[in-house]
């Protein structure tokens, strides 16, 4: 029997332990932990932040209520109701009550309601013969802009939003029993920002109905941004020729 050359035996036993080497180096990256983890499927950039920022969007839809502002005639409390981001509602929950009270609430909360609405913040003037009941309202309406976390506004359209592409129409002249009615609103962005009445019933009642009632229709005009608006009791015959001039204005500003 011949016997293995001593030379070829190393070189056979380094090729083995070669070989060896190059198997284990194969094999180590499917056990190494680290290897594992770098396999596995990350998460979307940002998925984290996603549900923080939904979190924050349903946080600016919903009703917030102001705290109480005490004036020289009473309290004054007002409420927001926002959606998207934008006030769609005011109203005051809290306002003078009793004798000439009665009639400067009446007539001035409705006007500030609407302001509120289509200014999209505290900005608003103050109603003439209503100074301590506007001041009151403001500052309760401040108060619920801070709670949104929007004391400057920012909840609602930056103000040079308006300038860009804003129209203003006026609908065509509505007749009624009492007088006419003529409506003219500002529409930007395909929403109505302004609702105002140009024409309404004069003289004698018609002064307390048109005072109680314009203010009211305005602020649903914006609130609804259509002309499908409640008539305000009382004042049945504007309410209806209102309407048919806002369904005029709307129709000139294409709907």
């Amino acid at each position: 029997m011949r016997k293995s050359h001593p030379v070829r035996r190393a070189v056979l036993a380094t090729a083995a332990t070669v070989s060896g080497v190059v198997l284990l180096l194969t094999l180590k990256p499917a056990s190494d932990p680290a290897s594992a983890e770098a396999g596995a499927v990350a998460p979307p950039p940002g998925a984290g932040r996603q549900s923080a920022q939904g979190g924050s969007a349903a946080a600016a839809s919903g009703t917030v209520t102001g705290d109480a502002a005490r004036t020289q005639y009473g309290t004054v409390q007002v409420r927001l109701t926002v959606a998207g981001g934008r006030i769609t509602r005011a109203e005051a929950v809290q306002a003078p009550r009793g004798g000439h009270s009665d009639e400067v609430t009446a007539m001035a909360v409705p006007k500030l309601n609407q302001e509120t609405v289509a200014a999209g913040g505290a900005d608003i003037d103050a109603v003439s013969g209503a100074t301590y009941t506007s001041a009151g309202y403001k500052q309760s309406l401040q108060s619920a802009l801070d709670k949104l976390g929007a004391a400057k506004g920012p909840a609602a359209t930056p103000p040079s939003a308006p300038a860009q592409g804003a129209r203003t129409v006026t609908g065509t002249v509505a007749r009624t029993q009492y007088g006419p009615v003529q409506v003219r609103i500002t529409v930007s962005g395909g929403r109505i920002t302004r609702a105002e009445a140009v024409q309404a019933p004069k003289g004698g009642l018609s002064d307390q109905k048109t005072a109680m009632a314009v203010p009211k229709l305005n602020q649903e005009a914006v609130a609804a941004g259509s002309a499908a608006i409640d008539a305000v009791s009382g004042a049945t015959y504007t309410s209806e020729g209102y309407r048919q001039s806002l369904q005029s204005a709307l129709d000139q500003a294409g709907g």
